[in-house]
């Protein structure tokens, strides 16, 4: 039996990087994942073709509070609960706060921060008419301690953190928990583009002198979506290699 067998997970942003291997990873613990992409069609195709009939994509703007609305009904409507919600839509436009132009730091807020309220709050009033839920949001290491050059990123992700647990104090009464979990240096397409150098910087900066997996992040999904984790609400869980203690 996996640790997730007979809920419905939905995740937004599933359809490469940390989502896709969260996508995965649910699908192996027994879910039915619902996951949104909002322009990788072709790759998200591919992700339903490999993982079979337990598995949908949406096509979906998280940032956009009507779509949310008509994306939750849908997948209620599909499958009719959503026990697991996985905010992890995210972007990074990085720059020094000198040059961030207002649009610079309006998307990055709008995509990062305004998504993850859209998202709970449509999918508060199925799980208040089930009394459970599980709320997980992606937040960041940078969201905890700041990155220069990422003031809109940084406070997108620290808002999140705040968010998380004011919802987990607000809807713990009803069987639902919320939770953030904050990533630090993860081995992506993104990483996979700096220098040698650069990475050696990161690297020499986190105790355990390695990038983590994406799989790493969705781990701690799983375990927070799962019933081992009923007494865990109003938590950062961080997988950072111990860069954050």
């Amino acid at each position: 039996m996996g640790l997730l067998d007979d809920k419905v997970v939905l995740i937004t942003g599933g359809s490469r990087g940390i989502g896709e291997a969260i996508v995965k990873k649910c699908i192996a613990e027994g879910a039915t994942v619902a996951f949104t992409y909002r322009s990788s069609a072709d790759r998200a195709n591919a992700i339903v073709k490999e993982l079979g009939d337990k598995v949908k994509g949406y096509q979906s703007d998280a940032s956009d509070f009507a779509a949310c609305e008509e994306l939750i009904k849908q997948v209620v409507a599909d499958n009719e609960r959503i026990d697991v919600l996985i905010n992890n839509a995210g972007i990074t436009k990085d720059t020094l706060m000198l040059r961030m132009s207002e649009a610079q730091w309006d998307d990055v807020i709008h995509v990062n921060l305004k998504s993850v309220f859209n998202l709970t709050k449509h999918a508060m009033r199925t799980m208040l008419k089930q009394r459970s839920g599980s709320i997980i949001n992606m937040s960041s290491v940078v969201g905890v301690f700041g990155n220069a050059g990422q003031a809109n990123y940084a406070a997108s992700k620290a808002g999140i953190i705040g968010f998380t647990k004011s919802i987990a104090k607000e809807v713990g009464s009803r069987g639902i928990r919320c939770n953030a979990i904050a990533p630090g240096f993860i081995a992506t397409e993104m990483t996979d583009e700096l220098s040698d150098d650069v990475k050696k910087a990161y690297t020499d900066a986190i105790p355990l002198k390695r990038f983590g997996e994406a799989e790493d992040v969705a781990n701690a999904c799983v375990y927070l979506g799962s019933d081992m984790s009923t007494y865990v609400s109003g938590q950062v869980l961080s997988v950072c290699g111990a860069m954050n203690t």
